[in-house]
Parts: C-alpha cells; structure tokens; sequence
C-alpha cells in the first residue's frame, strides 16, 4: 500500500532546514471482561493480584485458551482502520525477563499478525489533511506492574494488568512533525472508542505510545531513531516530539551521531532521558508459541463482524455535511468524540424540523454548551442542560417565538434551574414580540428623538444598526429583529 507523506514543519538548525521522521507503536487495551488467554477480570483498580489466574501466575501446567471475544475486537479495529484482515496468523513466545512477566516470555504476533496494512486519515489546521499508513495491528498480553515506591528496601509487582489484551498498533514512518503526531493519536483513539474496541483512557494507561523519532535533511536518507517508551498524554508526545528532534539535530551539528536507544519523557523538565539502547527483535527470540494453533477464521467471519460496524466519525461527518448543511470545521467538532457526536444527534432527534434548524442546533452545541462545559471543566456526559432541553431551546427560535437573546438567557436559567423551557418561556412571559404594532411605537420614538441619527444612518445606511440596537435593549431583547430591521428601513428611507 502507498501512502502519499505530508510534508511537515521543517526545524530551522545551523546548518539549514531538518525534516523529523516519525512512527508509532500504540498500544491499546482491548475492551473485553476477561484476559486473552485466561478468565481473570480485566476490571481496573482493585486490590493488588486480586484479578489473577493461574495462567496469569504462570503456574506449572497451566495451558493459555484464547478469548474470542478480544479476536473479534482486534478484527472489528482492522476493519475499522481500512486495513487487511489476515485470516490465518500465528502467536509467538517474545522472551525477555521482567518481575512482572511471570512466564518469562510474552504471547504476541510477529511474522503474521492479525491485521496487516491500513491508513488513517487526521485533519490538520487550515482544512489540510495527511494520510498515516498502518503496517499492521498484532494481539499481545499486556504485562503486570512493578511498584518501586512501597518499601524503601524492596519492589513489589502487581500481576492485575498481566495477560490483559492488547492491540499493538504500528503505523509506518509517515508523521512528519508533533502536531501531526498528535492529531494520529487523537483519530486513533476517536476510532477505537466509536468502535467500543478500547476506552481510549491514557491517564488510566489503556492507551499508551512508544514514539520513534529520527531527523534527516529534507529528503535525504532516513536517520538514526530512538524510541519514546510509554507516552501516556497526547500533548506530552507533541513536547517529547519537539525536544527529542531538536536534541538530535545539535548532536549532528555539533559533529555528533545518534545513538539508537530507548528513551523516557520527564514532563516536569520538558526533555527526555536515555534509559537503554535499542535491542533489535532478534534478541527477542520470537518463535510460534506451542501451546497455542494458528488463529484462523473465514471470510464469513469477517463480513459479519463488518456488517455490524457502527457509523465511523468520518461517515458521521460526511453524513453531516451533506444532509445538514453542516461546515467541514463544524461537522468535525461534533464527531471528533463519539459522546459528542451521540448528545447532538438527540438534539436532532428532539428537534420538529432537522432541515431548517439542524445548522442552529450545531451552532449552539458547539457555541454555548462546548464552551460554557470547556468553561467549567466538564464533560459532555456531566452537562446540567439535556439535549431534549437544548432541542426545545433550539425549536423555539426556529419558530420565532424566541430571539437570539431571549434565548440565552433562557439557556442560563436551565442551566441553573433545569425545567421545561417550552414552559419556562410561557410562565415568565419571554415570548418574542411580533406584533408590528407595539414595535413600532418603540421606533417612532428612538427615532424622534435622535434626528441626529437619523441624517447619519440615511447618509450612510450601515448606521442603521445603532437603531436596531436601541430597539432591541428597549424591548428587553423581546423585539424580532428582522421585523424591527424592516420597519427601520422604511422608517428611515433606506
């Protein structure tokens, strides 16, 4: 498969403009209530090696059985990816040893995952978009956990997390600077948690990157990379993008040449650390693990789990643009989280005309309740104000029955308050005024008296709105713009 690379931002160095070359490796928990090899919980927290098996354990004679379900989620991922589903592929023994690796090895994919080659397609500022190759997505057990900071004298190692399933996720080196590092990692994990196949929660350590970084002269031959173990956070992967890239650049610079090796982000100094030089795969050992046979499944298999698929956020987005009128800018903020996505298609869903109000509706999901919940640190699913509330808010206006003012501050109270604002608006009496009549005697006299005004909005009509202004404070925001706009026109001869 052919990705066509989207060049990125160069760095400026001594010697002229670097290109940074970049590939992940995502690692992602799959959603699934037990292990991949054993029936222990993979329910977080929980009491140090309570969610362990004997398999887990590696207790003598203890054979691994392999979870259909998290096989079923790494093929829905695949299909979700675009990518190839490899019907037949074999688990292999990685060995190494680790406390928290109780068998001494680790059951992954090498030669044959089961998802083979991909893209995702991430939206960039100014509209732009890049294309990022996926070179495969394998299945692994994820490894326990070694707490250093219990005893002063000793490690301890919690074996919770170990054999939980993991999608290892490996894109091609086609990231060509940290915004479109971010923005991959951003759309991998929108991807996941509207295909349910992985929460996506990085503080949780349910997804989590290593990040290859390597710098080259634009063009020239791929450099030596060294790889960021563990990102947890998409803006600590931008920052590690940036240091890691303009510390490789002073080494060459300066005459230098760059080691491969593993490296850490520290946060707290913005930089990062050696930890180990790189040990290529053949220190790994790989070979097909024995007690386990090649995974294989039919095409039937595939197609079916592929006609169940839920709607992806860039169909929702396409379907947005299209059938609502929706902005490209507008129709991506609603679909970027699928919790976003589902609280504004039941304000549609509550709304009684979509084609007339559905753009509206975007306006103030994205407008007034995005920002007032950005605000005050909430998410979409802790919101004060339902989307049935909001629909009935957004209809009212659609109606005329309420203005643009009226309404906000009817958004105000059912924030506050909660209620029914189709009642709200009939028991306070913030009904728009249409009535031609009762406007018109607040224009005559704005503008009686102020003919200075008057001579300046009929010289140069755009005035006018200082007219509109007045007109709408006087009625307490109550007056229909539009008809005190006409009214004024003719009142004024403009």
């Amino acid at each position: 498969m052919t990705v066509s690379v989207k060049p990125g931002k160069l760095i400026k160095g001594q010697t002229g403009d670097w290109e940074v070359v970049i590939g992940m490796e995502v690692h992602a928990q799959v959603t699934s209530k037990s292990k991949l090899f054993s029936g222990a919980s993979t329910e977080f927290g929980g009491e140090p090696n309570s969610h362990v098996s004997l398999v887990d354990a590696a207790m003598p004679g203890m054979l691994p059985v392999i979870n259909e379900e998290c096989v079923k989620q790494a093929v829905r991922t695949g299909l979700g990816l675009n990518a190839k589903i490899n019907r037949r592929s074999v688990f292999d023994r990685k060995n190494y040893f680790y406390p928290d690796s109780p068998q001494g090895y680790q059951i992954s994919q090498y030669k044959s995952p089961i998802v083979g080659e991909g893209e995702i397609v991430v939206e960039l500022d100014g509209g732009k978009t890049a294309t990022i190759g996926i070179e495969r997505l394998h299945l692994e057990q994820d490894a326990g956990k070694s707490l250093h900071d219990q005893s002063p004298t000793m490690s301890y190692v919690d074996l919770n997390r170990s054999g939980v399933a993991l999608m290892e996720i490996v894109s091609r080196p086609d990231i060509r600077d940290a915004e479109q590092a971010k923005a991959y990692v951003t759309k991998l994990r929108s991807i996941l948690r509207y295909l349910g196949t992985c929460d996506g929660d990085m503080e949780k350590g349910s997804l989590r990157a290593d990040v290859n970084v390597s710098v080259r002269k634009p063009g020239g031959p791929l450099g030596t990379r060294c790889e960021i173990k563990n990102m947890n956070s998409i803006n600590f992967i931008g920052q590690a993008i940036e240091y890691e890239a303009r510390r490789q650049i002073e080494i060459i610079e300066d005459g230098g040449t760059i080691d491969q090796e593993t490296r850490l982000f520290d946060p707290n100094k913005g930089e990062t650390r050696s930890m180990r030089s790189k040990e290529e795969a053949h220190d790994y050992r790989y070979f097909p693990d024995p007690d386990l046979l090649p995974l294989e499944f039919t095409q039937s298999y595939v197609d079916e789990l592929k006609a169940k698929l839920p709607e992806l956020p860039d169909q929702k987005k396409a379907r947005f643009i299209e059938s609502l009128g929706l902005s490209a800018y507008d129709a991506g903020v609603l679909v970027a989280e699928r919790e976003s996505a589902v609280f504004y298609e039941a304000v549609l869903d509550g709304l009684a005309d979509k084609a007339r109000d559905g753009k509206l509706a975007a306006n103030w999901v994205i407008n007034e309740l995005f920002g007032r919940l950005n605000k005050e640190g909430h998410g979409i699913t802790a919101s004060p104000v339902s989307a049935a509330q909001l629909a009935a808010i957004v209809g009212l206006i659609g109606e005329g029955t309420i203005s643009g003012k009226i309404a906000k501050d009817l958004f105000e109270i059912v924030w506050q308050e909660g209620g029914d604002p189709r009642e709200l608006v009939e028991a306070r009496g913030m009904k728009q005024v249409t009535d031609l009549g009762a406007i018109e005697k607040v224009v005559d006299d704005i503008i009686a008296a102020n003919p200075d005004k008057v001579a300046q909005a009929k010289a140069k009509p755009q005035l006018a709105g200082w007219f509109v202004g007045q007109v709408m404070k006087q009625s307490g925001g109550k007056a229909n713009p539009q008809a005190v706009n006409d009214l004024l026109k003719t009142k004024l001869g403009i």
